[in-house]
């Protein structure tokens, strides 16, 4: 445990407590029967993708360094039969806490009540100040966690493993494995190979799998109060608050005052006409809420030539846009200010950092300009502007940037 003191060095209630992990370190007492290390790649896409979430604005786990250890483990990348050893590394990471869901059920599943009470007790004192009631405390974390998916649907970020144990209580972005992020538009899409025949973790069921998860923690902290009906309070807030904050976002993402189902689904109608980069498409629908000509858009388009179902889709859905942008309060200058506020000019894509990874043992050159591009995922400047375009085709199937392992 580290403390960032703010104010007097001698005043603990002036000081932010953090935990610290090495992932990658070795055996732990969790490591279940594996060798608790890490390669390098697998580690620098921690590092860099948990700094690229933190500059987007979204909660989540941060890195301090990235290591190598000097030792070789052995993976199977994609568990097809063939391991090879690799250069191992260390990821030193740091957040208020790791506490997950799966450490309560995994007391409750045991029959620990008295540990199970006393971890529920720890984690409101010291994580959730002013919080004494387990019902009341259980919905804040339904809250955060809504809130959080929201902004993973806002950029396109799939998590690719959210289980019980890759969630955090604090409702943080933590365990950045075969994350990835939408290049095409696809609800369907996964980034995790072993997802692949289910589809489980895909994009558009990201919050249906974050309510599945908040029930199982209901279930387990059902066992330390008897008041489980107050419980159902909290998964309803988890309901709510996705739906209004996810109507909202994709208000600011359209640049509206608000939104109707009708413009989204006319939209996602769109969406699958066609191959749409999806943070191009929204980064550039800011020149037509000012006025542009509607094939400023065409170039979020894979196709050199759009399709015609596209072009029909697209025509039917700007009329309904321009109408609601006419009407709406916000000028066209105070809307693109929201657009761009929220819709990222740079996101980290897979195969950027896949380029970086397999570059690095010439030159750190590439890793050190998505650094400083990830920094500024909001402005156009000199730094983000080279990443401002479509996944190349070579990157469509390559392994490391259309899909990941947990091995990865």
């Amino acid at each position: 445990e580290i403390q960032n003191s703010k104010g007097d060095p001698k005043d603990d209630s002036k000081a932010e407590r953090y935990e610290v992990q090495l992932k990658g370190a070795g055996v732990t007492p969790y490591s279940r029967g594996a060798d608790g290390r890490a390669v390098l790649r697998s580690s620098l896409r921690e590092f860099l993708c948990s700094e690229a979430m933190h500059h987007l604005g979204i909660p989540s786990t941060r890195a301090l360094c990235c290591v190598l250890t000097g030792d070789s483990v052995t993976r199977d990348m994609f568990y097809s039969g063939h391991p090879q050893q690799e250069p191992g590394a260390i990821t030193t990471r740091v957040a208020p806490s790791f506490l997950r869901p799966g450490h309560f059920e995994i007391l409750a599943a045991d029959r620990n009540h008295e540990a199970l009470s006393s971890l529920i007790q720890y984690a409101m004192k010291n994580y959730f100040p002013g919080f004494h009631d387990i019902a009341t405390w259980f919905e804040e974390i339904c809250r955060r966690t809504a809130t959080l998916i929201v902004e993973w649907m806002r950029v396109g970020f799939v998590h690719g493993v959210m289980n019980t144990d890759n969630l955090s209580i604090l409702g943080l972005t933590i365990d950045y494995g075969p994350y990835g992020w939408l290049d095409v538009f696809d609800p369907d899409w996964t980034p995790n190979t072993t997802d692949f025949r289910t589809r489980r973790y895909r994009f558009s069921q990201q919050p249906e799998v974050a309510l599945w998860n908040m029930t199982r923690f209901a279930e387990a902290l059902s066992v330390a109060t008897p008041d489980t009906l107050q419980l159902q309070r909290g998964l309803d807030t988890f309901t709510d608050t996705f739906n209004s904050r996810y109507l909202q976002m994709m208000s600011h993402k359209l640049g509206l005052s608000s939104v109707n189902r009708s413009i989204l689904e006319g939209l996602e109608k769109v969406f699958r006409t066609s191959e749409v980069d999806f943070t191009l498409f929204f980064r550039l629908l800011g020149n037509i809420r000012l006025g542009a000509p509607a094939d400023a858009i065409y170039s979020a388009v894979y196709e050199t030539t759009p399709s015609e179902a596209f072009v029909t889709e697209w025509s039917r859905w700007l009329q309904s846009y321009r109408t609601l942008c006419e009407a709406d309060a916000l000028s066209p200058e105070k809307a693109v200010s929201m657009m761009n506020r929220t819709n990222p000019y740079f996101i980290l894509r897979n195969y950027l950092v896949q380029a970086a990874i397999e570059e690095l043992p010439r030159s750190r050159d590439t890793m050190d300009r998505l650094m400083e591009a990830l920094q500024n995922p909001y402005e156009e400047n000199d730094c983000t502007r080279p990443y401002f375009q479509k996944r190349p085709e070579w990157a469509r199937d390559k392994p490391g940037c259309s899909a990941l392992s947990c091995s990865s």
